[in-house]
């Protein structure tokens, strides 16, 4: 900031006072000044004025005059702007003024001599607004500095310029965050992912195994339902066949009958039915074998006992299948042979009711509902 205070020129005690003057109080622009260079620094700046107003027409040589005295100092401006506008003083251009011509030499005789001029007299300084366009340099005018206080307070609240260092850090870090968030979510995802196809493939493999589960159950249902029908099926075969009388032997033809006299003499008490050796026998009806083994004339022999107590012979088998036990209507229980005393192999076959006295096997058959 420029002081409005005049500036002091200290006095020399000797030597060209202007010069000196501008020696301690020009400005840098002042280096290049006209003036110095063409070696005017010794003439006084109210003479050299005065000089400069004449021309070069009216001047003449003249003897070197001493100053007739130190003149006053002049007030400076400060190197400020705007100090000598505001002290009222002149203001001075060196580029303005320029160095007289110098006299052209005269071919004519030298005049005679003459009086010796007066002393020049001092000039006057000139008015304010002479020696402001004539003495004093001009300052430079200063580019005006704005009052930074209330900027630098309200600019505070502005957004001050970034740095390019932390910018970039700002936007690496940013870019570090964008892709670690990426990242993450990528992960997120990735896991979401194979949660969800893992929860699918077992459901899928629930599902198959339910379906199996299911199909298996409904097999063993019907395979119990099958078995429970077969059993109901067999059981009432069996209550129908044990219920029921069959044919002792299937293929056979009847022989000897019941009553008749056999070659030994003596009275027939059976049916024979006549087959091959090894035809099966069947049990005409359920009960229990009470007997079986070598019976004499009969051979071997199996008595079955009924439920009601009739006893059935199976006589002259050749092997006999079923020796105790119970059996029921169709079961095998000997093959037809010839043992005992017997012309040839056939089944002969013995009914004693309550197991007393034989009676005629065929009627009691046919009572049963047995075909003969």
């Amino acid at each position: 900031m420029a002081s409005d205070q005049l500036a002091y020129a200290p006095a020399r005690p000797d030597g060209d006072i202007a010069g000196q003057e501008r020696e301690d109080f020009r400005l840098p622009r002042q280096r290049a000044n006209a003036l110095a260079a063409n070696g005017t620094s010794g003439v006084p700046a109210p003479a050299f004025a005065a000089f400069a107003g004449a021309g070069a027409a009216g001047l003449a040589p003249a003897p070197a005059v001493e100053p007739a005295g130190r003149p006053a100092p002049y007030p400076l401006p400060d190197a400020g702007p705007g100090g000598a506008a505001l002290a009222g003083l002149p203001t001075y251009d060196p580029t303005a003024l320029t160095a007289p011509p110098a006299p052209a030499p005269s071919s004519a005789p030298a005049p005679a001599s003459a009086p010796a001029p007066a002393p020049a007299e001092p000039i006057a300084p000139a008015p304010a607004q002479a020696e402001a366009t004539t003495l004093l340099p001009q300052p430079v005018a200063e580019p005006e500095i704005a009052d930074t206080t209330e900027t630098g307070r309200t600019g505070e609240a502005g957004a001050a310029p970034a740095d390019p260092g932390e910018a970039l850090c700002a936007r690496i870090l940013g870019q570090v965050a964008a892709q670690r968030e990426a990242t993450a979510r990528a992960e997120r995802e990735a896991v979401e992912k194979a949660a969800a196809e893992q929860a699918a493939r077992e459901a899928a493999e629930r599902k198959v195994r339910e379906q199996v589960a299911a199909a298996k159950a409904a097999a063993e249902e019907k395979a119990r339902e099958e078995a429970a029908a077969a059993a109901r099926a067999e059981a009432e075969r069996l209550a129908r066949l044990a219920a029921s009388y069959i044919k002792p032997v299937a293929c056979a033809a009847l022989g000897a009958g019941f009553g008749e006299t056999d070659p030994w003499a003596n009275l027939h008490n059976g049916q024979d039915f006549t087959a091959p050796t090894g035809t099966p026998v069947h049990a005409v009806h359920g009960g229990t074998v009470t007997s079986a083994g070598w019976a004499g004339s009969d051979g071997y022999r199996v008595v079955l006992t009924l439920d009601d107590g009739t006893e059935l012979r199976y006589c002259h088998l050749s092997t006999m299948v079923v020796t105790d036990g119970r059996v029921t209507t169709g079961d095998t229980i000997g093959r037809v042979g010839a043992t005992g005393n017997v012309p040839a192999p056939h089944l002969h076959l013995e009914v004693r009711p309550d197991g007393g006295a034989p009676v005629d096997p065929l009627p009691w058959l046919r009572a049963h509902d047995v075909t003969v």
